[in-house]
Parts: structure tokens; sequence; C-alpha cells
């Protein structure tokens, strides 16, 4: 199946494995959390176990170094891409949402040090910021 948008995760690619798994985690959560529509409905498997719905489209993950996530976030921005959602370096120090959100308003935006951003587009769009960039693997 097609979709009109897609949704993307940019991560340094230096990151820790367990780190990469948390940054991607939080930011989708910011998408999933964003959109009803993303959502699908939930899962029933064959005993009759629920479960809970996922996102319905496929999160397409990329690797970057510093400067390719830098500039992921600068076309993303140029752009105008109203879903995004971002990760700094800070947060793996802090211990709660409100911490988290300080941490990030205390930092203008081109000094941020990202290290993974979330978000979801017009496909041209998202094709655009992540120009250059490699698929994680």
């Amino acid at each position: 199946m097609q979709f009109d948008t897609k949704v993307a995760v940019v991560l340094r690619a230096d990151l820790a494995v367990w780190q990469k798994a948390n940054v991607t985690a939080f930011l989708i959560s910011g998408i999933a959390g964003t959109d009803p529509s993303l959502v699908g409905e939930p899962y029933v498997d064959g005993s009759g176990n629920h479960y809970l719905p996922m996102l319905r489209q496929p999160v397409l993950v990329y690797a970057a170094d510093t400067s390719g996530l830098r500039r992921a976030y600068e076309r993303a921005m140029q752009r105008g891409v109203e879903q995004l959602a971002i990760y700094t370096a800070e947060l793996f120090a802090t211990a709660h949402d409100e911490a988290n959100r300080a941490a990030v308003a205390a930092v203008p935006a081109d000094e941020l040090d990202l290290v993974g951003i979330a978000f979801r587009a017009e496909r041209k769009t998202v094709d655009k910021v992540l120009d250059r960039l490699r698929p994680h693997t």
C-alpha cells in the first residue's frame, strides 16, 4: 500500500544500541500522539488475546553523522515540516517529561545537540529532507 505521507527517523550513527532504541521509541511516540489516524486498530491473536494498536504505515529509519543529522533537521525546518520531534543529548540525563522540555527550552535551535529526529510529511518532502542519508543497517 502506498501512503501519501512518510514517517522517518534519523538517528546519530554513533549512539549505543540501547540509545538508538530508546530515542526511536520516544520520537515515534511524538508522531503517533499527534495524529490519531496514524494508529490502526487493536490486534487480537487466534486465542483471543488483545494487544495495543500500532502505526498503520512503515517507519523509515536512517543513520547520519552529526552534520548529516543537523542538515536533515534544517531541511525539515526550511520546508515547514509541522510534525517534527527532536531528541537532544541532554535528554539522556533528565529524569522526567518536565525536565526534558526544560532541557530543550534552554538551548537555541541552532545549538541543539541533536541525536535524533522523527517527522511525518508528504512523500516528496520526506525524500528531500533525507537526501544523501542512508537507511540504518
